[in-house]
């Protein structure tokens, strides 16, 4: 098996493995906390509140359920695509993994959607009064601030030159 090919293997296996996560905790929160008061972890600071989101982020565009099934697969689509281009060297694996973390953070969210019509919330800073999210949100978050570190101060220019070259070799 190719290098390439055990790097993909391993995205895939971590995708799942990252969706099921995302979907137990979600299951975790419909069973523990659903109709419940919420669960302090640090009082004032962070507690577990069950929500159900029907919007995106923040609640906007609610009921557009349709819109975010597009988005969902336009994301998994560019993850795909960049994955499928981007070279198989190990300076790249940061950029492999954060595609792989949006990518799940994507179907965590759309699974829910399709599932049950609404998103799963249950995480809550309440010191800051946070909107509340899930870990699926967390994932997407976290891996485009990542990717927004490492191409500002870690990748040069030149290491995205893979996206243009691959199209010249096509021609």
């Amino acid at each position: 098996m190719s290098h390439k090919k055990k790097l993909i293997a391993g995205l895939i296996f971590g995708f799942i493995a990252a969706v099921a996560f995302d979907q137990w905790t979600k299951l975790l929160a419909v069973r523990h906390l659903m109709g419940q008061p919420p669960f302090v972890l640090w009082d004032g600071v962070f507690e577990l509140l069950y929500s159900e989101n029907r919007g995106a982020a923040f609640g906007l565009m609610e009921g557009r359920q349709g819109f975010f099934l597009f988005i969902a697969l336009v994301v998994l689509a560019a993850v795909v695509f960049l994955v499928i281009r981007m070279p198989a060297e190990t300076k790249y694996y940061p950029i492999h993994c954060i595609a792989m973390f949006v990518a799940a953070g994507a179907v965590g969210n759309m699974t829910d959607r399709l599932i049950r019509g609404y998103v799963v919330d249950f995480l809550y800073f309440k010191l800051i009064d946070f909107p509340i999210f899930n870990v699926a949100d967390c994932y997407v978050t976290v891996s485009m601030a990542a990717l927004l570190i490492f191409i500002l101060f870690i990748y040069k220019e030149e290491d995205f030159d893979f996206l243009q070259r691959k199209k010249e070799e096509e021609r």
